[in-house]
């Protein structure tokens, strides 16, 4: 560890192997607190590279407890965070939203680190009980369209490092790996990612191979589609800027899709919008998320997924995913 520390201090790069390595090593105990601590804090003052990234990819499915959904043509819809946003849970209830509309999502997603509510802490609020068991997570998905795939569950590798990013309290590359590494494989993923330069190194891993993507960055800073301003969106198919004028939208200021402050705060807002209490920034905010997602399962026009996005809320399709969910776990 000494030597890779004293290489990335020096901006250098480390091969993909070495990276694998390092997160093998990791997960089997060998490095203390300190040298772990040290090494997620120098990613978080220089740039990662492609075969780093693609190397601590590789380690953690390596690693992870697998769970077969290959019957259901999936799709996760999952951001990096750190962005710093505080936005209520958008990629979490468009999640249900895509659910509802008849498309499978396999969600996988965590505790909050760097914001004060992920999805898990709203779902767990909620009453969702979590599960790694394979049985149960096909029968959710196939009777609620939609399971929860909570990360600690199928990456025990990680248990060393859990508690250091909490008392870090920042982003670290941990979050550019979040949704990349869902342990069902989904065929189908839309990632948002908090920087332009993340979502150009996704695009690089994911034109490699057979998924079905859709990559975004607001382009204010956000990770997912915020409508307060335009959106760099990469796809196996297209390379563009979204513009909410695209959905015949207007902008919205980055208040009116604030989070809460507490979990019960944000489980409040959670359900406002699927019960149809959503303000109209909030609706067409996670639609135009779902939309996307919907699109790119189904091979429609982002304008299309929109109009599905929206039939789901307002018929309460949506929330009757989540009732589902919630009775069968």
């Amino acid at each position: 560890m000494k030597d890779i520390l004293n290489r990335l201090i020096n901006q250098e790069k480390i091969t993909k192997e070495e990276a694998k390595n390092v997160l093998v090593n990791i997960s089997n105990g060998k490095y203390n607190n300190n040298q772990i601590a040290a090494f997620l804090t120098v990613y978080m003052m220089r740039s990662i590279s492609v075969e780093e990234l693609d190397g601590f990819r590789e380690a953690l499915l390596d690693l992870c407890l697998k769970v077969d959904l290959s019957n259901f043509n999936t799709i996760d819809l999952c951001g990096t965070g750190g962005d710093g946003k505080d936005t209520f849970n958008i990629s979490t209830l468009s999640s249900f939203i895509t659910a509802g509309a008849g498309v499978k999502v396999a969600k996988h997603g965590n505790y909050g680190v760097s914001s004060s509510c992920g999805s898990s802490n709203v779902l767990e609020f909620l009453g969702v009980n979590f599960t790694n068991e394979e049985s149960k997570l096909q029968r959710s998905i196939d009777e609620a369209g939609i399971c929860i795939l909570h990360a600690p569950l199928f990456h025990p590798a990680m248990k060393n490092v859990a508690p250091i990013r909490r008392e870090l309290g920042v982003k670290t590359f941990f979050n550019m790996l979040g949704p990349m590494v869902n342990p069902s494989f989904p065929q189908n993923q839309m990632v948002g990612v908090f920087s332009l330069e993340l979502a150009r190194l996704y695009g690089y891993l994911y034109q490699n191979t057979d998924k079905n993507y859709a990559i975004l960055h607001d382009l204010a800073g956000y990770d997912e589609i915020s409508l307060t301003g335009n959106t760099k969106v990469i796809t196996n198919k297209i390379d563009k800027i979204f513009k909410p004028a695209d959905l015949n939208l207007k902008t919205h200021s980055a208040n009116e899709i604030k989070g809460g402050l507490t979990v019960k705060d944000s489980a409040k807002i959670f359900i406002n919008i699927l019960s149809g209490n959503g303000t109209k920034a909030q609706n067409n905010v996670v639609c135009a998320n779902a939309g996307l997602a919907i699109a790119t399962v189904n091979n429609l026009s982002h304008q299309e997924g929109f109009a599905l996005a929206k039939k789901s809320l307002i018929d309460k399709n949506a929330l009757n995913s989540l009732n589902k969910l919630l009775e069968l776990t």
